[in-house]
């Protein structure tokens, strides 16, 4: 059985049992490919800090992984570790993403990071700010880095900075190919949100290796990365990019044209006027034609996110 679809199977079983967060940011494959990515352009400084905090501080072997493998590469091993911790921590929920609505303005995006559960764009600079202050205890340097390790795969993760009244799409209901929609306490699967963590990751790496997918991502934007680069380090610029993205083509290249909801507050995908089941009705399907437009977006941004969290790093670390 091909290795992506093994951590696949991992994951469904812990979703069955209801344990697993509602939005899983890249799925585990998506989030270790960033880290890989990344490492490969690590500076010797920052690459010996980030093994050496590692190593020194852990991750506890009480806390459930979704994504075990204690083979994997440390750093990639790590990079999960954000969305277990939330599990136990669920005051961390909100680092995980940004919501910023449907038809919003670039110069409003500020407004969207709410200040009482904070935004993963601020997630990585309060957390980047522990790693670079040598006095924080190690145990906080320890637990920063691997927030910064996975929030670099969020920010990148288009369904991660938007929303439509829907959880970011966890209440928009898809066809996967022959997969058809279950229902199950007001949740539904597949839904979109789910599709582009971890679904349509696995189609495009064909049965690679998350070693492989990362080799291959990162040799295919090799022309691209410098440009990357050299366009230095802007959270809010990186998450109104995938924002765009979502609305370009998450929601974009749908069958169903979905409608820009007036921006409310939700907790589940029974508020707003249930818009789990209005979204139900609309039978969006996911199918080759949605895979080919999503593919190259998916691809471009794990690699994206690898090369600017290998960024990210490199900067604490000269």
């Amino acid at each position: 059985m091909a290795p992506l679809r093994v951590a696949l199977l991992l994951i469904t079983a812990a979703l069955a049992l209801g344990a697993a967060p509602a939005a899983w940011g890249w799925g585990c494959e998506g989030h270790q490919t960033v880290a890989l990515i990344a490492k490969a352009h690590l500076n010797p400084h920052a690459l010996a800090m980030v093994e050496q905090i590692l190593r020194d501080n852990p991750i506890d072997p009480a806390l459930q992984r979704y994504c075990p493998d204690p083979a994997l590469d440390p750093m990639a091993d790590s990079s999960t570790w954000a969305d277990d911790y939330r599990n136990v921590h669920p005051e961390t929920g909100g680092w995980h993403f940004f919501d910023i609505p449907r038809g919003a303005l670039r110069a409003n995006i500020d407004q969207f990071c709410d200040p009482a559960h904070s935004c993963v764009a601020k997630a990585l600079a309060d957390q980047i700010a522990v790693l670079k202050n040598t006095a924080s205890a190690p145990g906080d340097r320890g637990n920063a880095l691997r927030f910064v390790l996975h929030f670099a795969g969020d920010i990148h993760q288009p369904l991660h900075d938007t929303t439509n009244n829907d959880r970011g799409a966890n209440c928009v209901p898809v066809t996967f190919f022959n997969t058809k929609v279950a229902v199950s306490g007001g949740s539904y699967k597949p839904n979109l949100h789910a599709v582009w963590d971890t679904d349509l990751i696995e189609r495009i790496a064909k049965g690679q290796t998350v070693v492989q997918f990362a080799a291959a991502l990162d040799k295919q934007f090799q022309s691209q990365e410098a440009g990357w680069q050299a366009a230095g380090i802007n959270f809010d610029s990186w998450a109104w990019d995938a924002h765009e993205l979502a609305e370009s083509t998450a929601y974009g290249k749908l069958n169903k044209k979905i409608p820009i909801e007036k921006p409310v507050a939700v907790n589940s995908c029974a508020d707003d006027n249930n818009i789990g089941a209005r979204m139900l009705k609309l039978k969006e399907k996911i199918d080759a034609n949605y895979e080919a437009a999503a593919a190259p977006v998916i691809e471009e941004q794990l690699a994206k996110a690898g090369i600017r969290l290998a960024m990210i790093l490199n900067e604490v670390w000269p």
